[in-house]
């Protein structure tokens, strides 16, 4: 019995060192940081694992509540399908007022919410923002003015902020969320953003081939910091949360070096992720000021050539009467815009199955832009 506890011991040394030395060591810091607070996947509720840096709200402005506030009866299409994914929570916002919202699972109007890739179109806004103020030129910028080294790389020197913004980068990544030793799931739990960042190659030229890689958001991010001189978090605090009256303060997770996961992680209230939805539907257009450019809002929210679903890491459905524009992150998170019923649906939930067109857009999407474009 000795000798086959030793082996046993001697063979989990050898696994536990194998993965050391492989660099897949962020596995212990997953173990460690979800056996404590809930499930061994990433959360919708992962706001107080993380290290996060604030970000400031001021002035508060609640939205105003509708006349005909949450008396609207849910179909049963949406009903099935919110029970089927877990819903956290469902705000819907009509001609500017709050005309519906209703939470689940513990959850109430004052719960920060996982944006997960949400947070890439934020990114987008906030490139917008940074070009207006002067600290880029535009978005087609070369990444090499301002990280050097891309200067070296025969494909990399070619690489605009447009191309990470469109997912057309041709960096050598594999975005893969169902397994523990993916590169997303390292960059998930990872000490070093910038280190995993910086040392993934870029495989072919830019701006041949759609490929959504979450690499590209942490390459735009960081670069926005360094054009900026300032995080993300105090950048997004100034132009977008303060601006638009964010009902509450937000977080931003950091990893170990305090850099923003820029390509997801903005825990925020649904209420006011439903602001970001209103400023992008407006044109970036708030109380009679122009946050961000209009122009440059329009081309945000204009389809590439290479894939009509996908604009500034922001996707579009342009094929049916009814056009509508959203955020869309891990675990069935949305902000859907739709302009001709001036509404903003934000839903969030936890179901990782999500069943998607050719396009990779979930039908879910889809479902509740007509649905809720119909009974509302």
């Amino acid at each position: 019995m000795k000798k086959i506890l030793s082996v046993f011991i001697a063979a989990i040394s050898a696994c536990i060192a194998l993965i050391f030395i492989s660099g897949y060591h962020f596995i212990f810091k997953a173990f460690a940081l979800n056996i404590r607070k809930g499930p061994m996947t990433p959360s919708s509720d992962d706001a107080e694992i993380f290290s996060s840096r604030s970000i400031p709200n001021q002035n508060p402005e609640p939205w105003e509540k509708s006349p005909d506030y949450n008396s609207a009866e849910l179909t049963e299409p949406i009903l099935k399908e919110l029970k089927k994914t877990r819903a956290s929570s469902l705000v819907i916002i009509r001609d500017k007022k709050l005309l519906y919202e209703e939470y689940w699972k513990d959850h109430d109007a004052s719960s920060l919410m996982n944006s997960f890739s949400m947070a890439k179109g934020v990114l987008s806004l906030l490139v917008g923002c940074a070009i207006d103020d002067g600290y880029l030129q535009s978005e087609h910028q070369l990444l090499s003015s301002i990280f050097p080294s891309y200067e070296k790389s025969r494909y990399g020197r070619h690489i605009t902020l447009n191309h990470l913004m469109t997912m057309q980068a041709g960096l050598d990544w594999n975005e893969e969320y169902h397994h523990p030793f993916s590169e997303n799931s390292k960059q998930y739990f990872v000490e070093d953003l910038a280190k995993q960042a910086f040392e993934t190659e870029c495989k072919e030229m830019p701006g041949q081939n759609y490929e959504y890689q979450s690499v590209a958001a942490q390459l735009l991010g960081l670069a926005l910091r360094k054009a900026t001189q300032k995080d993300l978090a105090t950048y997004l605090s100034e132009k977008i949360w303060q601006p638009l009256g964010m009902e509450s303060p937000a977080k931003w997770s950091i990893d170990q070096k305090g850099v923003e996961k820029s390509f997801c992680c903005i825990h925020a209230t649904s209420r006011d992720f439903a602001k970001i939805g209103q400023l992008v539907m407006q044109n970036g257009s708030w109380n009679g000021q122009q946050l961000i450019s209009e122009a440059y809002c329009k081309r945000m929210l204009t389809p590439t050539k290479v894939n009509d679903a996908f604009c500034f890491t922001i996707w579009a459905d342009d094929e049916t009467s009814l056009k509508y524009r959203f955020f869309y992150g891990f675990l069935g998170q949305f902000i859907i815009m739709i302009p001709e019923k001036q509404m903003v649906i934000v839903k969030t939930g936890f179901y990782n199955r999500l069943d998607v067109d050719e396009k990779k857009r979930p039908l879910q999407v889809k479902l509740f832009a007509e649905e809720f474009s119909r009974i509302m």
